[in-house]
């Protein structure tokens, strides 16, 4: 079907709505999860960075398997992969209502629930790719784009307001809720059959495992201050590259293969899947810092935090639903900027965080953020994938959502790590400069940090030192005061960072013919 007749056909606005639905769930989970840092420590009574683990845990185990998620979808069924993956989510939600410890969080939300993810986010994309076509397709893409808007804006709100005033369990049950809703609607799906080689990969499956998993394991090993990072990271890095050669070697030889690597000769899905493991850099890094800021500098509860982040999500969410249906002019532009945007505003935040003592000191620039990362979800995905035909579109869409899940992923870790680390190295360096704290209690500070770097709010940090002279207590709280800021402005730069690279690449993308959707007669990729 050609995209004149797909344009002409009923759009299923039933459908398009539970595809969006199951997004939200995505993105719901972990903003939720962001905003109420402070209320699972205390009831799980376990520290900061271990949820803050857990978080990027599951984001890591989503981008390790993403690409065997995609393939399997290939071999069982891409619906049959849809469900499972919803599935995968459902039991970690429910889990969540019910952990009592740390452990129940890792292994049945972030491990189980970063499975689940690997197999839904690209089989979503190739059931859209293969049950819209023609403008329809591209309504849709910018629906679920603005559904992962709205759920990044109802997190903070409703989870703030569920986690102050009820417990953070019940928002999670409230995921649960929403999965049997969708997967009582599943007959409205029509699969989207491959026909390819079903051989299976099992060496490019392990190389795509070690490589993507181990840049961010050892990125999270770092920031909890264990050992040998670097040769954790550097395995992961050999293990890429190994990936790239084995699938151009078995290419070579006519052997089956993960992805076939001349997906990579489009230059324009080059450009897209770069744009999208850049805007997920910035998104999680932003995601982490900010909750962390709010509920630990300022001391805000979950529903404080949620509504000082509303504007970036509410903007966000806005600026992706109209986009979606009446932007103009080429993808590119509305890419490039998107970026710039996003970078305005978050260059903004960096001066205010050692002035502001409330979140309304940040609404103008998640204001502009906000817009900046709506204009980016309304986009990206669409120039990305819709050039792409049925038979591709599954290799196609998990490589599309490996970068997504890895950006996600190495935002939230990195960006988190280095704010611990600067944490640390700004807390020694004012302690040993302090005229107040004696050597003895100088190297203590110091063997504490070293085992155990923690964003501790003034009011935890009181509780600790009661036993402590006023002078001294007054010292090490000046010194947390002054640390934190600067761990959370040199944090920001991460996520800043890979919006100046998005803006880079959105300048080659407007150097590319814009990319014509599957089955107009000029597709990149067939």
């Amino acid at each position: 079907m050609n995209a004149e007749a797909g344009s002409e056909t009923k759009f299923n606005g039933r459908l398009a709505i539970l595809l969006a639905m199951a997004m939200f769930v995505l993105v719901f989970d972990t903003s939720l999860m962001n905003v109420s840092i402070s209320a699972v420590v205390a009831d799980l009574d376990t520290t900061a960075s271990g949820v803050q683990g857990a978080i990027a845990l599951e984001a890591l185990v989503s981008a390790a398997f993403i690409l065997i998620g995609g393939k399997t979808g290939d071999l069982i069924g891409r619906k049959r992969a849809y469900i499972l993956g919803l599935l995968g989510y459902a039991v970690g939600a429910v889990a969540m209502t019910l952990a009592q410890d740390l452990i129940a969080v890792i292994i049945f939300w972030a491990f189980v629930g970063g499975l689940g993810a690997s197999l839904l986010l690209p089989s979503m994309q190739s059931l859209i790719h293969g049950n819209f076509q023609g403008d329809h397709q591209k309504r849709v893409y910018a629906l679920v784009g603005a559904s992962a808007a709205i759920a990044a804006a109802v997190g903070p709100l409703l989870g703030g307001f569920i986690t102050t005033f009820l417990s953070w369990r019940v928002g999670f049950l409230l995921e649960a809720v929403i999965i049997a809703i969708v997967l009582a609607g599943i007959g409205l799906v029509k699969d989207v059959r491959f026909t390819g080689d079903r051989s299976i990969d099992l060496v490019g499956s392990a190389l795509s495992v070690i490589g993507m998993g181990g840049v961010v394991l050892g990125i999270l090993v770092w920031q909890e201050g264990g050992g040998y990072v670097g040769l954790i990271i550097g395995l992961g890095v050999v293990a890429l590259g190994g990936l790239v050669f084995w699938l151009n070697s078995r290419k070579k030889r006519g052997k089956p293969t993960l992805i076939d690597p001349t997906l990579f000769a489009s230059k324009p899905f080059r450009a897209g899947v770069s744009g999208q493991l850049l805007q997920q850099i910035a998104l999680g890094g932003t995601m982490i810092v900010l909750p962390l800021y709010l509920q630990m500098v300022l001391e805000y509860n979950a529903l404080q935090a949620g509504l000082s982040i509303a504007p970036l999500s509410l903007s966000m969410f806005a600026v992706a639903l109209i986009a979606g249906r009446i932007a103009k002019g080429r993808p590119a532009n509305l890419i490039m900027w998107g970026f710039v945007l996003t970078v305005i505003g978050l260059v903004v935040i960096v001066p205010l965080v050692p002035i502001a003592d409330s979140g309304w000191y940040l609404t103008v620039p998640l204001l502009i953020s906000g817009c900046g990362l709506g204009l980016l979800v309304s986009q990206l995905n669409n120039y990305t994938l819709s050039p792409i035909t049925d038979e591709r579109v599954s290799e196609a869409a998990g490589v599309n959502s490996a970068a997504g899940s890895f950006g996600l992923s190495f935002g939230l870790a990195f960006a988190g790590a280095i704010m611990l680390a600067t944490l640390a190295a700004g807390f020694t360096a004012l302690a040993d400069s302090s005229s107040v704290l004696t050597p003895e209690q100088q190297q203590q500070i110091s063997t504490v940090l070293e085992e155990d770097a923690e964003l501790m709010s003034n009011t935890g940090l009181e509780e600790l030192l009661a036993d402590e002279s006023p002078e001294v207590s007054a010292e090490i709280i000046r010194i947390n005061t002054q640390a934190r800021h600067l761990a959370l402005q040199v944090a920001l730069l991460i996520p800043i960072l890979a919006g100046l690279a998005g803006i880079l690449n959105g300048f080659r993308m407007r150097r590319l013919p814009d990319p014509v959707a599957a089955g107009s007669g000029e597709t990149l990729l067939g």
